[in-house]
């Protein structure tokens, strides 16, 4: 059994920031890819930020120089310190990790969280 819980998302105003946590637990062999999601009302869910094992990261321009993706391998979370939130990062963030059980070692299973809110008032 594989858990992936989120956590830190909340209201705040424009400008503002905020901090999301996501941390797997449970029969964990190796986590590769973490990521960070969103979906907003009426919309796709879309890609916000990646980051490798090795700590290499992508992110989407909507966010460039705003947030910052961040890993800790040893405690299985990754972190979304978003800064400069605008009422458009208004959304469910979603976490996603690509992660090898104990039980199944060589085959990665994609697991994600159950989403948290972040609101952004104008």
């Amino acid at each position: 059994q594989v858990q992936v819980v989120e956590s830190g998302g909340g209201y705040v105003q424009a400008g503002g920031s905020l901090r999301l946590s996501c941390a797997a637990s449970g029969s964990i062999f190796s986590i590769n890819v973490m990521g960070w999601y969103r979906q907003a009302p009426g919309k796709q869910r879309e890609l916000v930020a990646t980051i490798t094992r090795g700590g290499s990261t992508n992110d989407v321009d909507s966010v460039k120089g705003r947030f910052t993706i961040s890993r800790d391998n040893a405690k299985n979370t990754v972190y979304l310190q978003m800064n400069s939130l605008r009422p458009e990062d208004t959304a469910v963030y979603y976490c996603n990790a690509e992660i090898k059980t104990i039980r199944r070692p060589l085959k990665s299973y994609t697991y994600w969280g159950q989403g948290t809110q972040v609101t952004v008032s104008s």
